[in-house]
């Protein structure tokens, strides 16, 4: 009995305990892979759909929350003059106030938060982009407009901060800042902007600069990204004309390779499966490398170029590599797509996951993929959850649930462009109205 009722109690305060679960310390992951590795998860919604734990108010933001040691962190902004217009041919003029949030994972509580005046002046306005980045008892958090910051994941207070339009003569991007900072060992690494410092390597426990590397028009919107290959580490930076491949340890250049996306939109991390490596961006800017070695120095060559009939272009997901195939939302069609990577070769395409039955299709149907062991969990931007395989042979959709409704408004469709972070046998997701905490345990 004694064995029994010890089995029962460590069923129940497992179901969302961080002791026995992964975190999702920063965006797409652990290891920013877009792979939750976690057991005990549900094969198919219960009926009514997955149980809420529990919900908590926010303001408005595309910030997707990280998960560590028991907390939830995620950025916002209360707005207090202006409008949010998201209109993409010009800058929202905003009043508010950034904010850091930190809430406890079991309970949504508010721990606390780090807040100060931050005037916008950014195309769809409405909150802060990047997901915040969470290693050793610290959170990096980066807010629209530039502003970096290093605080105690305990209790808030700032360890050190930058401004990147002060300290480096940034100029904020058009769409907002959004490239979430990456940690590797005591190094993050930031897309940061203007004359020769489009990348910039800090110490993550001081904020001293590092090194700083690579000049461009603009500094672009896709996130450091980190591989390795041939057994040496490259940091990935694309900016708005082309991919670079850079020595973590000094910035110097191994190789560049031209990728010139229109608007200067380098959105999407570059994504590698074996010596191949895909970048992929708005409007027919796309292509596959294969990366090799030269004189003991990376290499990178371009096997093909996308082209209107072929590929993937994906801007507000990253799209996911696997057994020869690419699978992402392309942007120009607002579908699903499944692409042989060896030819570019669209093998087929779907809008149920991305826009489904709404009733105005068009460009920019979103998804966020995320595999777990044999499938995949979808979040799409009409707030549906979805369990789906995705294999060369097409898309297979195996249940689907609404857990939060769309509150933000392009396009003439409501929608939500935030990923969700997977931790705890849980998923957390947000609107522009709250951030909630759904059980996939099984």
């Amino acid at each position: 009995m004694r064995m029994a009722f010890l089995s029962i109690l460590l069923c129940l305060t497992t179901t969302l305990s961080p002791g026995f679960a992964d975190d999702w310390p920063q965006w797409l992951g652990p290891q920013r892979d877009s792979v939750w590795r976690e057991t005990g998860i549900l094969q198919r919604f219960p009926e009514g759909g997955p149980k809420v734990l529990w919900r908590a108010p926010v303001a408005l933001g595309y910030s997707g929350p990280a998960v560590a040691d028991g907390r939830v962190f995620v950025m916002d902004y209360v707005l207090e003059s202006g409008k949010v217009t998201n209109n993409p041919g010009a800058r929202d003029m905003l009043q508010g106030t950034e904010r850091v949030l930190c809430l406890d994972a079991k309970t949504g509580d508010l721990l606390w938060k780090h807040e100060y005046p931050r005037p916008y002046r950014v195309s769809y306005g409405g909150g802060p982009r990047c997901t915040p980045t969470v290693a050793g008892g610290k959170v990096y958090a980066l807010g629209g407009e530039g502003n970096l910051w290093c605080l105690d994941a305990e209790t808030g207070r700032v360890l050190w901060s930058k401004d990147f339009v002060e300290d480096y003569g940034a100029e904020t991007p058009f769409w907002g800042v959004s490239a979430h900072p990456l940690v590797d060992g005591d190094v993050l690494y930031a897309l940061v902007g203007g004359p020769g410092s489009v990348a910039v390597a800090f110490d993550r426990h001081s904020g001293r600069e590092i090194w700083r590397a690579l000049s461009a028009p603009a500094q672009g919107y896709c996130p450091p990204t980190m591989i390795e290959h041939g057994g040496r580490k490259q940091l990935l930076i694309w900016h708005s004309e082309s991919v670079n491949s850079l020595d973590p340890m000094t910035g110097q250049v191994f190789w560049t390779v031209p990728v010139k996306p229109s608007f200067e939109m380098s959105i999407c991390a570059p994504r590698l499966l074996g010596d191949h490596l895909f970048v992929t961006a708005y409007n027919e800017a796309s292509a596959l490398l294969r990366l090799g070695q030269s004189n003991g120095q990376p290499t990178a060559e371009v096997v093909w170029r996308g082209n209107p009939r072929n590929s993937v272009y994906c801007a507000n997901s990253t799209p996911f590599l696997e057994d020869g195939m690419i699978y992402g939302c392309d942007v120009n069609s607002g579908k699903l797509m499944g692409v042989r990577m060896e030819t570019a070769e669209r093998v087929w395409e779907t809008w149920e996951p991305t826009l489904g039955d709404v009733q105005r299709r068009g460009r920019y149907g979103t998804a966020f993929l995320v595999k777990h062991e044999d499938r995949f969990f979808l979040f799409n931007e009409q707030g549906d959850l979805i369990l789906a395989r995705l294999s060369p042979e097409g898309y297979e959709e195996l249940d689907r649930a609404r857990i939060l409704e769309p509150t933000n408004e392009v396009f003439g469709r409501a929608l939500v462009w935030s990923h969700p972070a997977f931790a705890y046998r849980c998923v957390f997701a947000r609107n522009d109205k709250e951030l909630i905490c759904v059980s996939l345990a099984e």
